[in-house]
């Protein structure tokens, strides 16, 4: 018992120092000192071009980094929407509200990082890091040629708070949806527990690979997480397209590596679901409450909002509120 104890010590002290190095190398100023894409100059490696009523579809893969933008037809707003997907997800899962919010007249950019969606992994996903991907959404903000509305749901929400904080502090607006807290995702203390008490197997999974999949290593293991029963995928479908994911993003957005940004003001919503299971109203209300966000509760939801049954009305209600932040 003794040389297990000695070893467990050992191992714990191996692994705090490994997140302790990643993460106080992949700090946001160093990482965006340098330009992360190392297959930049690759140019387009796939193109597809699909043309609907009233909307053209684009998709993309340039530079290792797949991109799907919907341009509508009959444009209203000169404003881009750039949409950052969270843990697992790919630029396919904005599909429902890019649909809807070009039909609204609204240009939407959804991408991938890399490793995810269509995206090809350019480093060992386990040693991925929110600054690292941060750097990412420099690139894919810097290049439209007029600032976004940025909108970010999950980690992507995390990385959109981020963006503000070290990138772009003058957006015209930040949509968070379902986002993860403002000031540290492991001080969501009821969310958290219920996690670890409902899967106790994918956390020790995390912790022994570091890798952030096991979470979500099942059709039914993902769908617990993510969606509520009515929502309007299915959890094979969902799971069929989700990734591994890095452990190590879930440690950066905590102190000492990260605060929030104060006295905030880009005009900011934040969306969150009723019956979200990995996040709590309290925390989310208390994160709009230190942006001054708006807060909107869709009421039956799940975690990804835009795959819910009431996708339709969420959509309508964020178009709304762009009219009403007199977004052009």
């Amino acid at each position: 018992m003794l040389y297990l104890g000695v070893a467990l010590l050992l191992y714990l002290a191996v692994m705090v120092g490994w997140i302790l190095w990643h993460l106080l190398n992949a700090t946001a100023p160093r990482m965006l000192a340098h330009d992360q894409n190392r297959l930049r100059g690759m140019g387009i490696t796939f193109s597809e071009i699909q043309e609907k009523d009233s909307y053209t579809l684009a998709h993309t893969i340039e530079d290792g980094i797949e991109r799907i933008v919907y341009t509508p037809k009959v444009r209203k707003h000169e404003t881009p929407i750039l949409m950052a997907h969270g843990m697992w997800h790919g630029a396919w899962c904005w599909q429902p509200w890019q649909e809807i919010l070009a039909e609204r007249g609204w240009e939407s950019v959804a991408y991938s990082l890399p490793g995810h969606g269509k995206s090809p992994i350019q480093r060992s996903l386990t040693t991925c890091t929110l600054g690292y991907y941060l750097a990412f959404v420099r690139d894919e903000i810097n290049r439209l040629p007029r600032k976004p509305v940025l909108m970010g749901h999950s980690m992507g929400g995390a990385l959109s708070q981020w963006a503000l904080r070290f990138v772009e502090t003058n957006l015209p607006a930040i949509v968070l949806v379902a986002p993860w807290v403002s000031h540290s995702s492991m001080a969501d203390w009821p969310a958290l527990l219920k996690i670890m008490a409902g899967d106790p197997f994918g956390i020790a999974l995390m912790f022994v690979t570091w890798n952030a999949g096991p979470w979500v290593r099942t059709p039914e293991a993902a769908a617990t997480k993510l969606l509520s029963q009515d929502a309007v995928v299915s959890p094979e479908d969902l799971q069929r397209q989700l990734v591994d994911e890095s452990a190590l993003v879930i440690f950066q957005h905590n102190p000492p590596f990260w605060k929030p940004a104060e006295n905030v003001k880009v005009p900011m919503l934040l969306l969150a679901g009723e019956k979200d299971a990995v996040l709590s109203m309290e925390s989310l209300r208390k994160s709009a409450a230190h942006y001054k966000a708006d807060f909107m509760i869709v009421p039956g939801a799940g975690h990804n909002l835009m795959m819910e049954k009431t996708y339709l009305q969420t959509a309508d209600q964020i178009d709304t509120w762009f009219t009403e932040k007199q977004i052009a």
